[in-house]
């Protein structure tokens, strides 16, 4: 494991030492590709003996959607769970009084979020440090990532947590590169590009696909791509999740540092400890997990507005929606009635790839 720190350690050495010019883009990709597989090979040690994988720990998930909070110690994390979610965690003025991964669940909307309270990573969390790797492989399997920056401590502190998250190969607020990177049998590598290109040339994909070992392919660019984003997709065990940065304690500062702190993106200012804008926050969290709730209506009776069913804003269709009440559903799925925005006439009779909207009432009706 130390020969591969020490490997990591070089390569950014080196790349903090080279200038960023024309010149250098190609060296500099090619040591990026060799720095994403030495982190690769981090999270995922060969089987012969010596530590596990990156394994998370081990929480059942629950309800409809899952956050993570993610910070450095002592930033106020447990406190906001103890408010939010009335789940004991232990909260102390000392660092690492959370040791390991308390899970919240908060009703919100009809929707149930489970909130997990993870323990405070420390830098150098993504070369193993810490319980970092253990901390960021739970992180990944959350829907929204929610990281605690405290009001009165640097607000450099941001740039480090999302340098720690983003060595483990998570995205934050960031949509997939629009690129195609398709392998083939023979015809080496092939490189064309829609928009002029100020990042990527043709030496430099091919400098990249061949660290990987990959020397025929075809590489389409639709943006003006970089280095990262092409060995992002090579790579292709990236997470892409929205982030919130809630800015903890801030009835320790000035209206003025409020200020300033308001034009940071994607941010929500709280005080856990005195409950200041807490239901802010929790609107905040259901905007970016974007879920959609479905109503449904048994027949000859009134939709239960009490408990909707839950889907995610990726899977809207009235197949996922007969899926997440139960699988047998579907075999005896005849058509559906829906009220709602996504339909023309009230009801109208729809298939199951018709798409839903947040709020229709649904009636399955069932072959006989």
């Amino acid at each position: 494991m130390a020969t591969v720190m020490q490997k990591i350690k070089d390569i950014e050495d080196e790349m903090a030492r080279t200038q960023k010019n024309k010149a250098t883009a190609h060296h500099l990709g090619l040591l990026k590709a060799k720095l994403a597989k030495l982190r690769r090979e981090l999270l995922e040690p060969s089987s012969k003996g010596g530590g596990g994988a990156g394994e998370g720990f081990d929480v059942t998930k629950s309800g409809d959607s899952r956050v993570g909070l993610v910070g450095f110690p002592s930033v106020g994390k447990s406190t906001l769970l103890n408010k939010l979610t009335g789940t004991f965690s232990e909260v102390a003025s000392y660092e690492f009084t959370t040791l390991t991964c308390i899970p919240g669940v908060i009703t919100y909307r009809g929707a149930k979020i489970q909130l997990l309270d993870l323990p405070g990573i420390i830098e150098g969390a993504k070369d193993g440090k810490g319980r970092g790797r253990q901390v960021i492989s739970t992180a990944r399997t959350c829907n929204c990532i929610l990281i605690v920056l405290d009001a009165i401590k640097p607000i450099t502190h941001k740039r480090l947590i999302e340098k720690e998250l983003e060595g483990f190969g998570i995205r934050l607020n960031k949509e997939p590169p629009n690129l195609t990177f398709r392998k083939k049998d023979k015809g080496g590598i092939n490189f064309t590009s829609t928009v002029a290109n100020t990042h990527l040339d043709l030496e430099t994909v091919k400098a990249i696909c061949g660290e990987y070992r990959i020397h025929n392919a075809d590489v389409t660019l639709r943006f003006d791509a970089t280095a990262d984003d092409l060995i992002d997709v090579i790579e292709g065990s990236r997470k892409y999740m929205p982030c919130i940065y809630a800015v903890n304690k801030i009835d320790q500062i000035t209206l003025e540092e409020l200020e300033i702190l308001d034009k940071l993106p994607h941010y929500c200012p709280v005080s856990a400890h005195l409950e200041w804008n807490l239901d802010g926050l929790l609107e905040k969290i259901w905007e970016y997990l974007n879920l959609t709730r479905i109503y449904t209506k048994p027949k000859g009776m009134n939709p239960d507005y009490e408990d909707p069913v839950i889907l995610s804003s990726k899977k809207t269709t009235v197949e996922d929606f007969c899926e997440r009440i139960h699988k047998d559903m579907l075999k005896q799925f005849k058509y559906a009635l829906v009220w709602g925005s996504s339909v023309k006439h009230k009801p109208q009779r729809v298939g199951r790839e018709h798409e839903l909207e947040d709020e229709d009432v649904v009636q399955i009706i069932k072959k006989i």
